[in-house]
C-alpha cells in the first residue's frame, strides 16, 4: 500500500501543475470571450437573462470539453497548454460565425431570447466536440 501511496503522491506536483493551467486557461479565455462579445454576459446573467445564461454555459463547456480532451493527452504541459490555445482560437472564431449568420445576435441575447442562446450554446458545444475529436492524438 506505501508504494503505490508514494507513487500517487509522486504525482501531486504534475497535477497542480495541469489544474493550475487548465483554471488559468479558463480565466483567460473568459475574459478573452466576454471581450470581444458586443454584451456584457456576466451583467446580464445577473439581471436575470436566460439567453445570456444558456449561451454563456455552452461557450463554457464548448472549451472546457476540448481542453479536457487535450489535458488526459498531452505528452507535456507545454503540449496542453498550445493545443488548448487552438481550442480557445476555434471557440472565439464559433463566435464570430455565429454572430455574421445571425446579424441580431445581440440584440436576441440582449433581449432574453432563449433561442438564440440555445442556439449559441449548441454550436459552442458541437465546436468544443470537433475540438476535441480532432485534438486526440
Amino acid at each position: 500500500m506505501e508504494p503505490l501511496l508514494s507513487y500517487s503522491l509522486s504525482n501531486f506536483p504534475a497535477y497542480l501543475a495541469y489544474a493550475g493551467s487548465l483554471a488559468v486557461l479558463m480565466t483567460v479565455f473568459v475574459l478573452i470571450y466576454v471581450w470581444i462579445t458586443p454584451y456584457k454576459e456576466i451583467g446580464l446573467i445577473r439581471a436575470g437573462n436566460s439567453a445570456a445564461a444558456l449561451s454563456f454555459s455552452g461557450v463554457l463547456i464548448g472549451f472546457a470539453i476540448p481542453v479536457s480532451s487535450v489535458a488526459a493527452s498531452a505528452g507535456s504541459l507545454l503540449d496542453m497548454l498550445m493545443w488548448s490555445a487552438i481550442a480557445l482560437v476555434g471557440q472565439l472564431l464559433a463566435f464570430l460565425v455565429a454572430s455574421r449568420l445571425m446579424g441580431d445576435l445581440r440584440q436576441g441575447i440582449e433581449h432574453d431570447k432563449a433561442s438564440y442562446g440555445i442556439l449559441l450554446a449548441g454550436l459552442s458545444i458541437t465546436t468544443g466536440m470537433i475540438n476535441a475529436a480532432s485534438l486526440t492524438y
